[in-house]
């Protein structure tokens, strides 16, 4: 990472929350969020081997090309996306990066938590001199994929594929 990066990086991280539309706050999140987290993960994967630790979210809390952000209103937890840099070679030393688990509570979708969410992801970025910002989202997840649009990401752009574990080769 480029010297003005590390430093735009380091003033970002020491501005720890920031106050966004209708009342939410987004902020890093921390061990004490895990299951809050884990409750909003329900939302977005049926899978019963989710597992948010305390430890985890603390040390990632720490990292310069990662972060994970929550959403809160009203003192509740009710959104989170997690965001990582990946070093890049094309463009000399600029990263570019990767938008993971993007979640809202039901009950709060439509009142600016999203938005909030990703307007904390854009600074986050911005401050890191990233190139761009990339997400996958399932097929299925339509009502998403029309919120990403909205909120400046194309569709129609690229083309993402996904290999998982359980799949790779030996």
């Amino acid at each position: 990472m480029p010297p003005e990066a590390a430093a735009a990086l380091t003033n970002f991280l020491m501005a720890k929350t920031c106050t966004a539309p209708a009342g939410t706050l987004v902020r890093r999140a921390t061990g004490r969020d895990a299951a809050a987290i884990a409750r909003l993960y329900t939302q977005l994967v049926s899978n019963p081997a989710v597992s948010v630790l305390p430890e985890v979210l603390d040390t990632l809390a720490t990292k310069p090309n990662a972060a994970l952000f929550v959403s809160e209103a009203h003192g509740q937890v009710c959104g989170t996306a997690l965001v990582c840099l990946c070093d890049d070679v094309m463009f000399q030393s600029q990263p570019f990066a990767v938008v993971e688990n993007v979640v809202v509570d039901a009950t709060v979708r439509g009142q600016g938590v999203g938005r909030a969410l990703f307007q904390s992801i854009e600074a986050f970025c911005r401050d890191s001199l990233c190139s761009k910002i990339m997400l996958m989202s399932a097929a299925t997840r339509t009502d998403a994929h029309q919120f990403f649009e909205r909120v400046g990401f194309a569709g129609s752009v690229k083309r993402g594929f996904v290999k998982y574990r359980r799949d790779f080769a030996d």
